[in-house]
């Protein structure tokens, strides 16, 4: 007798961080994020500054998302993770990615974004992304549709192997990008830009846990 497949498990949430400014303020509402969701990873921001004090930040802020269970990733800079003492990197595009392997693997992680085709996001899983992202914001703010953005995750998710995270503009998108099949549910501004705080991040984790499983 054939035995049904075991359903796919609920997506869990990539948090990406503000721009970090001050570290010593960003930590305490990071701790808050963390008592409140289940969170796979922290993606961290910086604001134009020096290579010291993006170590420096990230050495504050990493820890307690490790101990949290959240690997901490930064934004762009590949060439400082293993000084920062981070889980890994999320870069921009393939050439972005193709310079982050050498430094990273096998040991840290690395996830690829700014994917527009679908030839490129195949391309980032064969250049050894561990997971691509879908929907976020282009440098000056744009992003797809959100059908343009669901369809690719859902195609992604039927598909391959290598987890796909879908971002989620608003609290809203976050159910449906779980429902099309995302592994992980990214979240940002819908979060810091929330007069519910740390609240819609709850909100957030009650609307993925709401979808029915992918069969």
């Amino acid at each position: 007798m054939n035995r049904r497949p075991e359903p796919k498990p609920k997506a869990r949430l990539v948090l990406i961080a503000p721009p970090v400014g001050v570290a010593a303020t960003l930590a305490p509402v990071l701790a808050a994020c963390y008592r409140a969701a289940d969170i796979a990873a922290l993606i961290l921001r910086f604001e134009q500054t020096s290579e010291a004090e993006i170590v420096a930040r990230t050495r504050v802020l990493a820890p307690p998302a490790q101990d949290a269970g959240a690997a901490a990733l930064i934004e762009g800079r590949a060439d400082l993770v293993l000084k920062a003492r981070a889980d890994g990197a999320h870069v921009t595009g393939i050439e972005a990615l193709k310079a982050a392997v050498p430094l990273l693997k096998p040991d840290r992680t690395i996830g690829c974004g700014g994917l527009v085709t679908r030839h490129d996001s195949m391309l980032a899983a064969d250049a050894g992304a561990d997971y691509v992202m879908f929907g976020e914001p282009d440098a000056g703010g744009k992003r797809p549709g959100f059908d343009a953005i669901r369809e690719r995750v859902a195609w992604w998710a039927e598909l391959f192997q290598v987890p796909c995270i879908g971002y989620a503009a608003t609290l809203a998108e976050a159910g449906e990008l779980a429902r099309a099949g995302a592994d992980f549910v990214a979240l940002a501004d819908s979060i810091w830009n929330s007069p519910e705080g740390v609240g819609a991040l709850t909100e957030a984790m009650t609307r993925i846990r709401a979808t029915e499983p992918a069969p």
